[in-house]
């Protein structure tokens, strides 16, 4: 598959688009028991993270959304990771969209002083653990979270990148 893909900032004018890759993928390919109801910010991305600032970004091919991730700015110079998701027909190393999509973020957090990334997930998404270690993230118990991370009632496995130590 050859495509053009853009990396930008997204809004509330994609939240269906959002909300059409990211329950799918939930649900269906990886069973995760969540539902739109459970996740009220996908409805308003504006508010939930651009306003404080965070960010959400997609990747486009062609004016489609392929995929996703986002950005909560919870003080302390910290942020965390949310919706990270790619459309499966435009996963893998060819196009890289993960990757560029995550490079995206931390150059974001790197011009805007935030030096903390963590994040959350569920074990059974083994190769989304796989990527977040090779970009250099540690395993964390969940105990050793700070107190602001807005923990998901899915998450059971935890993360966190320190940019001040890694240069990426």
């Amino acid at each position: 598959m050859s495509a053009s893909i853009s990396i930008e900032p997204i809004y509330n004018n994609y939240c269906a688009r959002i909300i059409d890759i990211i329950l799918p993928i939930q649900q269906i390919e990886f069973g995760v028991p969540i539902t739109l109801e459970g996740q009220p910010d996908l409805l308003d991305i504006e508010t939930n993270y651009h306003k404080d600032g965070g960010g959400f970004w997609g990747a486009l091919s062609n004016e489609e959304l392929v995929g996703t991730i986002a950005l909560i700015n919870v003080g302390h110079h910290a942020g965390v990771i949310r919706k990270m998701f790619v459309k499966k027909a435009f996963r893998g190393k060819e196009l890289n969209i993960a990757q560029n999509l995550l490079e995206s973020l931390i150059d974001y957090c790197k011009q805007n002083g935030i030096t903390d990334i963590y994040l959350g997930t569920v074990d059974i998404l083994k190769a989304a653990c796989r990527f977040y270690e090779r970009n250099g993230f540690l395993k964390i118990d969940m105990e050793d979270l700070p107190s602001y991370f807005p923990r998901m009632k899915a998450d059971n496995t935890f993360y966190h990148l320190d940019l001040k130590q890694k240069a990426i």
